[in-house]
């Protein structure tokens, strides 16, 4: 579902044991390329650097794995073999206009490949707190009842997870830093000092709250 951004959180379920992962080529991703099916696992295999960030999204998923308790754990395991289908998509990306976020669009199967990885690890480091995050909690439209609390990790993209009320969402910078600007699920956001812009779309409702707040 590469037309619609948010249709592949999909990854490859990187569950490798430890001794087999130790007989992986160091130059290779976590996976073994003998077993590679489709273009893009074969496309990885071929590039060192997509290969350096399956390592990367492996050792990352690992360290959230290994957080997760209860009936996280099957549900982390879930979603990554989601992510794994959903980026093995990306060879629907040749030379088609794929959208990652609202504004990043990719139209090669590499970068989309690429862009997958980026997120999914920095998703993984912000949702489940392997990077310690900047907390700041603003109001909105001058009312202190209505509250933002952002969590900022510096991952690669910078990530935000942003909590209203019994709601969460994770955004991605997009652009330039120096505009601060942040993408996710039905949610943008713009950072310049104190002050904060956001758009939230309520699926619930389908109302679209488009707000202006500042640093308590």
């Amino acid at each position: 579902m590469l037309g619609s951004y948010w249709g592949r959180w999909p990854i490859v379920t990187l569950t490798l044991g430890v001794s087999a992962a130790a007989a992986v080529p160091p130059e290779g991703p976590a996976f073994r390329c003998s077993a590679a099916k489709g273009e893009v696992e074969q496309l990885i295999c071929a590039d060192t650097a997509l290969a350096t960030l399956d390592r990367q999204l492996d050792q990352v998923y690992r360290a959230a794995l290994a957080k997760a308790t209860g009936p996280l754990a099957p549900q982390l395991r879930q979603a990554q073999r989601g992510w794994t289908k959903g980026r093995n998509e990306c060879w629907k990306a040749k030379g088609q206009t794929t959208w990652i976020t609202a504004s990043w669009t990719v139209d090669t199967v590499r970068a989309c490949v690429e862009a997958q990885y980026r997120l999914r690890i920095s998703e993984l480091q912000a949702l489940w707190r392997l990077r310690p995050p900047s907390t700041r909690t603003y109001f909105c439209q001058g009312q202190a009842a209505n509250e933002l609390v952002v969590n900022a990790f510096d991952t690669d993209p910078r990530t935000l997870r942003i909590e209203r009320g019994d709601q969460t969402r994770t955004l991605w910078q997009v652009g330039a830093p120096a505009l601060g600007s942040f993408e996710g699920q039905n949610v943008s956001v713009t950072l310049q000092g104190d002050a904060l812009k956001f758009s939230w779309l309520d699926t619930r409702s389908g109302q679209t709250d488009a707000l202006h707040c500042v640093a308590r």
